[in-house]
């Protein structure tokens, strides 16, 4: 007997991408804040002034417009990835099935989350910035993806699909 793969009608995906979204935004956000003012010494706005460094040079002395822009970044690229997974990833049948268990959850945000650290800083920021050493915070990132970016995507994009014994999946079936 095979497992069903799981489908969706596009304005169930419209929601989990909205979800994902806002839910990478905030969790993501506060992790690096946090992460930033308690551990690093420094200030959430030095941190989005930080992120808009790697498109505006001299970032550290633009204020709070430069602040703004960091966090409309945040924001954009939170969009991507989460529009990425559920528009692209989630075609794979073996992807969606995956979902319908905490532990397959678990598994993709795993790989997800730090593969968007690794893609953003060896790819889009290292294109932007040059090249840059791989140190400890480097590594806090990648570790911290998993569990404030992979896992608030995938888990918003399975709401809904978890199987347990006493109550089959809410997706429909193909």
């Amino acid at each position: 007997m095979t497992q069903q793969t799981p489908s969706y009608p596009s304005q169930d995906l419209l929601s989990r991408f909205l979800i994902a979204w806002c839910s990478t935004v905030i969790i993501d956000g506060l992790f690096s804040t946090v992460l930033s003012i308690a551990f690093y010494n420094s200030t959430f706005s030095r941190l989005f002034q930080g992120v808009a460094a790697t498109v505006v040079s001299s970032s550290f002395e633009g204020g709070a417009r430069t602040t703004a822009l960091g966090l409309l970044m945040h924001v954009c690229v939170a969009g991507a990835w989460s529009a990425l997974f559920i528009f692209g990833v989630m075609r794979f049948g073996f992807i969606r099935r995956l979902q319908t268990s905490w532990p397959g959850i678990v598994g993709i945000a795993a790989i997800y989350g730090p593969f968007v650290w690794l893609f953003m800083s060896l790819v889009v920021i290292s294109s932007l910035t040059g090249p840059f050493h791989i140190n400890s915070k480097w590594c806090i990132q990648l570790i911290g993806h998993f569990p404030f970016v992979g896992l608030p995507i995938v888990a918003s994009a399975s709401r809904g699909m978890l199987v347990t014994d006493s109550a089959p999946s809410r997706a429909p079936a193909v």
